[in-house]
């Protein structure tokens, strides 16, 4: 895993939904190396612990990376208070990414609330061939359905309470394209009772999933241990961490 520590600068921000914040940094030899669902690991003031934060864009000709993030805490309060032209310090990239592969001809893109940015590069590979179904608690917090139309991929859109886009969860319009078939992959990262639901649906369809999952974590870089998950591969169970191993996984390897 190749990634670099240092501070860059931060040439847009802009506020995407109420406490929900975008930035665009330039860090050229970052985004050179960066791919769909890694994510970076910012360091907060006088905080111990770094912030992970998924990679929501990905441009190698700019040099620049984007992150999309919540405030969710003092850290992410923090990083939310800097601004263009302030240096923010990273760690990245991090982590194992999704599988992107050219010869799919129809995948399935799922994310629910804050897990939806990292659905954002994959659609911008996979453009046309993409289904973006994306779920939230609210239109206030609807966020980068503008972003995805712009790559050319279908958008499909639920909120809890029906305040926009169909009224439910998006296991819903999912199950619905899972049985008209044709699906080569699922790609999803969110809540992990959404998870659970996604993958079993995929595994009653015979349809390969890739998921994403959020975990608490310490040091990024698979040294501490503090973010493991149990996992079964070739029949055997063990515990693979999250920021190293991860963050995303092969649907099948989890146990939930």
């Amino acid at each position: 895993m190749k990634y670099t520590q240092g501070q860059y600068i931060i040439i847009k921000k802009s506020a995407v939904a109420k406490e929900i914040y975008s930035f665009e940094i330039s860090c050229p030899e970052v985004a050179e190396v960066a791919e769909a669902g890694q994510f970076v690991h910012i360091r907060v003031g006088s905080f111990t612990l770094r912030r992970p934060i998924s990679i929501c864009g990905i441009d190698k000709k700019k040099g620049t990376l984007r992150i999309v993030f919540e405030i969710r805490g003092e850290g992410t309060a923090e990083i939310a208070r800097l601004n263009e032209g302030d240096l923010i310090d990273m760690l990245a990239p991090l982590g194992h990414g999704f599988t992107v592969n050219p010869d799919f001809r129809k995948v399935v893109l799922i994310g629910g609330g804050i897990g939806t940015p990292p659905m954002l590069p994959l659609a911008q590979a996979y453009g046309g061939k993409a289904t973006a179904i994306s779920g939230f608690r609210n239109s206030s917090a609807v966020i980068l359905q503008d972003d995805f139309r712009k790559t050319g991929a279908e958008t499909i859109l639920c909120t809890d309470d029906g305040s926009a886009g169909i009224h439910g969860f998006v296991t819903q319009p999912f199950a619905e394209l899972a049985e008209q078939g044709g699906i080569d992959a699922v790609y999803t990262c969110g809540p992990m009772p959404m998870l659970k639901n996604i993958a079993s649906i995929c595994r009653e369809k015979n349809i390969y999933c890739e998921i994403s999952l959020e975990e608490r974590m310490a040091c990024g870089i698979g040294a501490c241990l503090g973010c493991a998950c149990r996992t079964v591969r070739n029949d055997e169970e063990y515990f693979a961490h999250v920021c190293k191993d991860g963050p995303v996984f092969n649907a099948e390897e989890v146990l939930w």
